[in-house]
């Protein structure tokens, strides 16, 4: 059965200027299939982090092409690159990044109210739906910094998930975390891939956590070294 592509990057380079000139990204040629759950990993400076936010559309002084959804996103403009983001991109990192002051339930809906194109009623369904999937609707009201860290951290997925993204790209998103609520967190990933068809893209330092993905590509000195890596 032939995959969709969700996400394909031709010749990705990316160069630093401070101190000196470094290229960080070299020549990185690679694609993302729907409800794939895709690991990036590598050294300390080997680039992956860096690869993901160009990916994430957020850096565009790059050499090559990336495209998601078959739509080309090099050379668009600010706001339709933050369209662009907002539509198709949900973004889970290492720190919750949650507004403690505010409700889980508002934390959550903050970015399809920002997207507009649901009513509050309809969002505020659409996330209770997502706190369900991740087992955490019974904390809806309580403000985020009244939840534990893995609370948070689930939180912060049913946020990324909200406007239903063909894409969730996560920064280290269990590197806080402890090896029970690590596991939560991989499951919660591979429910929202198999059940819902989103691409999870993340970057890891954790072996285990990407080796249980469905596929690992690693990066050393800027370059992709192993490419669809089966552990």
């Amino acid at each position: 059965m032939k995959k969709n592509s969700v996400l394909r990057t031709s010749g990705i380079g990316k160069y630093f200027y401070d101190p000196v000139k470094f290229k960080a990204l070299d020549d990185i040629t690679f694609e993302a299939y729907q409800g794939e759950f895709l690991t990036l990993i590598g050294k300390s400076g080997s680039g992956k982090s860096t690869l993901l936010y160009v990916l994430s559309t957020m850096d565009t002084e790059y050499e090559g092409d990336l495209f998601i959804d078959g739509e080309k996103i090099t050379g668009q403009t600010l706001d339709k690159l933050a369209a662009i983001r907002n539509k198709n991109i949900g973004f889970v990192f290492q720190f919750h990044y949650l507004l403690p002051e505010f409700s889980c339930l508002k934390n959550i809906m903050i970015p399809a109210l920002k997207l507009g194109k649901y009513s509050s009623k309809e969002i505020e369904e659409q996330a209770y739906k997502s706190m369900e999937v991740l087992g955490v609707q019974d904390q809806a009201l309580k403000p985020a910094a009244k939840l534990s860290g893995g609370q948070q951290q689930r939180v912060a997925i049913a946020r990324a998930m909200i406007n239903n993204p063909k894409i969730i790209m996560c920064d280290e998103p269990t590197g806080n975390l402890d090896s029970k609520n690590t596991q939560i967190v991989f499951d919660i990933f591979q429910r929202i891939s198999k059940e819902f068809g989103q691409t999870i893209i993340a970057v890891t330092h954790d072996n285990d956590f990407a080796k249980a993905s469905d596929r690992t590509i690693e990066l050393a000195d800027g370059k992709i070294i192993n490419h669809d890596l089966k552990f």
